[in-house]
């Protein structure tokens, strides 16, 4: 098994800039330990307007993450396509996985909150077309050597071609969000990578990774288990207090990102929406001692899972007992 990080930081706004910062800074430190523990990437997410200050400009995080690390992979999970013009994007793209010397992996998603949907004046109806014309034009735009054009529903170009080019060619790594069996079929055809959300189960985990690994295949693609991202939400209780405390921790977190989340404009049934009426959703995070969370992730193991992120609660001593007291168990395996 491989172990990443996923989540983002938070700068609030407060009257004091420096305290503002200190979310950003204390995650760019966090993922520089990260990396010297051994994980072998950190996924962060893109949000917007949040009153909570919410990671809103990944890419500019990671390019600073990216100046005081060597190996750490860079994941976006996610971008959200609709938000952008897609030949700025490539630009920031390219400009952060030739800065990274090619450690970039680019995941991407149709968003699904209400307050950004509303907040951007975007109709839930045009995620999905929108999507799908910033995708097609951000990877011509990393790919293509000779200026090219574009007229499409939502843009238009004339004669551009994107600098600098990406490290990685034609661009960098593919990850798409997916759980349904449309978007996990879609995802597989395409040749990207797959993200998955850390409140299915193991057996739910086990029908996508083989669907994911039937349709990868028919499409003439190679399927390798890495190429499948588990989130999880992990954290390595001492005692049954600390077990107590993140779980209380993690429910307020929940409710927070439901609050957020809810709304007339948001997409159903995507990520947490899918799971709001479920006790499971709870049940699924691994909180507790080492012992236990060693013998959750080797039945993930079982079902076929080999790259997990840890997701929520990623303070410095939760990942320095994982690294620990997890790791080794499960690295070899």
């Amino acid at each position: 098994m491989q172990f990443g990080l996923f989540g983002g930081a938070a700068a609030p706004r407060l009257p004091d800039a420096a305290a503002s910062a200190a979310g950003f800074f204390d995650f760019i430190e966090t993922n520089v330990e990260a990396e010297a523990l051994g994980f072998h990437s950190s996924f962060v997410t893109e949000h917007h307007f949040t009153k909570i200050g919410q990671l809103s400009a990944p890419l500019t995080l990671l390019t600073y993450l990216a100046a005081r690390t060597t190996r750490l992979r860079l994941g976006t999970a996610i971008l959200v396509l609709p938000w952008h013009n897609p030949v700025l994007l490539a630009e920031q793209v390219a400009t952060l996985d030739l800065l990274s010397r090619g450690r970039l992996d680019l995941g991407i998603g149709k968003g699904y909150r209400h307050n950004e949907f509303a907040g951007f004046s975007l109709p839930p109806g045009e995620a999905e077309p929108r999507f799908e014309e910033v995708l097609d034009v951000m990877v011509r735009a990393l790919a293509a050597n000779d200026p090219f054009s574009h007229n499409g529903r939502f843009f238009r170009f004339d004669e551009v071609v994107v600098e600098p080019p990406p490290y990685q060619r034609p661009h960098p790594p593919l990850w798409l969000a997916a759980g349904s069996v449309a978007s996990i079929t879609t995802c597989a055809r395409r040749g990207f990578n797959l993200l998955l959300d850390q409140f299915a189960s193991p057996l739910q985990i086990k029908e996508r990774i083989a669907l994911y690994r039937r349709e990868l295949e028919a499409a003439g693609h190679a399927f390798d288990p890495r190429r499948v991202a588990v989130a999880r939400n992990v954290f390595v209780a001492e005692d049954a207090a600390e077990e107590d405390e993140a779980r209380r921790r993690q429910e307020r977190v929940h409710e927070r990102l439901l609050s957020l989340s809810r709304g007339s404009e948001s997409r159903p049934g995507s990520h947490i929406l899918g799971y709001t009426e479920t006790l499971e959703r709870d049940a699924l995070a691994m909180i507790g001692p080492a012992a236990q969370i060693t013998e959750k992730l080797a039945a993930l193991e079982e079902m076929g899972v080999a790259y997990v992120l840890l997701s929520g609660q990623g303070s410095r001593p939760n990942l320095r007992r994982f690294a620990e007291k997890v790791m080794p168990k499960l690295r070899a395996s």
